[in-house]
């Protein structure tokens, strides 16, 4: 995965204006696109999309600075078919536009080029488990919250809050299927979103496919397959948060297994004060 990563940076650096077709450069590198994406965000640190554009208006801003004299010939030559499109593209990087570019030579923002290595230290214990499920039926309630990947989501707290002490009784009665007890589902989100998108989010739990489902409860369905169930205890919720950065950047690396489409699910197995015993799971497919 490393190497195709840094293949993947190659091709965004040969072609500075085409639209890169990523499920492509996936089918030939043996992978997915869906896995491609969600790994080179967990890595980078930012989305594959949002990197394409850093670049290239890295390099756009280069060219202006140096005396470009015709700022649509650089829009075009890094894929902008005007100067509004080109403009805006490029103020959102650098803060200014090309024309202030060209004349001042900046302020510019770089963006280097990407090289992804490996190095597998084992300083987060995982605990990992393989298990495959039939078809899951997650029921609660859902609710459409912001990305952040740092911190306590306050949308997810008040979402959570509103919820009367009854119900949450009431979902824990339901619960007749693997993963058991109260669950936090996050689904309904690009690969590589950037923070601040919209996903779903379910406070739930797992029903079998024949329980009756009432009609005042939210219902996400996944597919059968298998699932890679991550143990973590610590602090709440930065234990949790350096797990999700671990997957990818040691366990997933260094195991046969990749991201399959679906909802990553939560489950508290005990909640003390600031401090949480959970399992993380993620939807696989064998690599």
């Amino acid at each position: 995965m490393i190497g195709t990563l840094n293949a993947l940076v190659d091709l965004v650096e040969a072609d500075a204006a085409d639209e890169i077709d990523v499920a492509g450069f996936a089918r030939v590198h043996g992978t997915t696109e869906y896995h491609l994406r969600r790994m080179f965000s967990a890595l980078a640190g930012m989305p594959l999309s949002e990197y394409v554009r850093r670049r290239r208006m890295t390099l756009a801003g280069a060219e202006l600075a140096a005396g470009a004299p015709n700022v649509l010939d650089v829009a075009v030559r890094h894929g902008y078919g005007s100067n509004e499109a080109f403009g805006r593209a490029f103020r959102a990087v650098h803060g200014i536009s090309p024309v202030d570019a060209r004349r001042d030579g900046g302020p510019l923002r770089t963006q280097p080029t990407l090289r992804f290595r490996l190095s597998v230290e084992g300083s987060t214990q995982m605990d990992v488990t393989i298990t495959t499920t039939p078809e899951l039926v997650l029921v609660g309630h859902a609710a459409r919250v912001p990305l952040i990947h740092e911190g306590a989501n306050p949308h997810i707290q008040a979402h959570i809050a509103s919820i009367a002490p009854e119900e949450h009784l009431r979902l824990k009665a339901m619960s007749d299927a693997e993963p058991g007890g109260i669950l936090a589902v996050t689904g309904d989100v690009a690969p590589d979103a950037p923070e601040g998108t919209e996903l779903t989010y379910l406070h739930g739990v797992s029903v079998s496919a024949s329980t009756v489902v009432p009609d005042d409860l939210d219902v996400i369905r996944v597919e059968a397959g298998a699932w890679a169930v991550f143990s973590a205890s610590g602090p709440f919720p930065e234990t949790l948060q350096t797990l999700w950065a671990a997957t990818a950047t040691e366990w997933f690396p260094s195991n046969p297994w990749r991201l399959r489409p679906g909802p990553s699910i939560v489950r508290y197995l005990e909640f003390t004060g600031s401090h949480a015993s959970c399992e993380l799971w993620l939807a696989v497919e064998p690599a």
